[in-house]
């Protein structure tokens, strides 16, 4: 069993033997308590999957507040829950919200092995400023990538994401939520369900 307290992780297990390990986590002004984060861990689950959603190490530092010099440990702390998920053998899919699926893709830039990478609401740029963009590590990704993205989310539109979506060597899927912000709230879609699938999608690409 992955090592929780290492990273203080919350796991969501599958009725029966897992298919391999999903590990998210939170943007930068939430925790693992986050409600997309725990849908999404249980509709993993629900595929047969183990799913872990943990804390990033600013937030086990301190229960409230952004991120503040934190990255390079933030996606050490990455590093980490991948590892952790990796030394249970099979296949891992990691990835986040926001700031922290910025963080797990700056990791997996950097080495941290997945075989699928998915990204919610990735923070292309801050509100209203489009010129300070957070695509320069894109090139360096390799792995299939999922980006699941709101239409009205104000940190990028998705012209914008399929610009930098094609900066990634490996594969992308991009799942649009119509009328979308951030926080990828939608009446009409189960985006837990779709965002899924198109992971799976991807991950059965790669086994072909």
């Amino acid at each position: 069993m992955i090592d929780l307290e290492a990273i203080a992780g919350v796991a969501h297990e599958p009725d029966g033997t897992p298919q391999g390990t999903v590990v998210l986590t939170h943007g930068a002004g939430g925790n693992r308590e986050s409600p997309m984060l725990i849908r999404l861990c249980d509709e993993w689950a629900s595929r047969g999957w183990l799913a872990v959603r943990y804390n990033l190490p600013y937030r086990r530092r301190r229960p409230k507040g952004p991120p503040s010099g934190s990255a390079k440990a933030d996606q050490a702390g990455v590093a980490e829950a991948v590892e952790a998920a990796r030394a249970l053998g099979g296949p891992v899919i990691a990835g986040g919200h926001s700031y922290g699926g910025r963080m797990t893709s700056m990791a997996v830039a950097e080495g941290a092995h997945v075989d699928v990478l998915t990204l919610f609401s990735y923070p292309l740029h801050p509100p209203g400023k489009p010129e300070r963009a957070r695509t320069e590590h894109l090139p360096a990704i390799t792995v299939p990538t999922v980006f699941t993205h709101g239409t009205s989310d104000p940190f990028g539109t998705i012209d914008e994401l399929r610009t930098a979506a094609e900066l990634v060597t490996g594969p992308t899927e991009i799942v649009e939520i119509t009328g979308g912000r951030h926080d990828l709230g939608s009446k009409t879609l189960d985006v837990p369900a779709v965002a899924v699938d198109a992971a799976l999608k991807l991950f059965h690409l790669t086994l072909e």
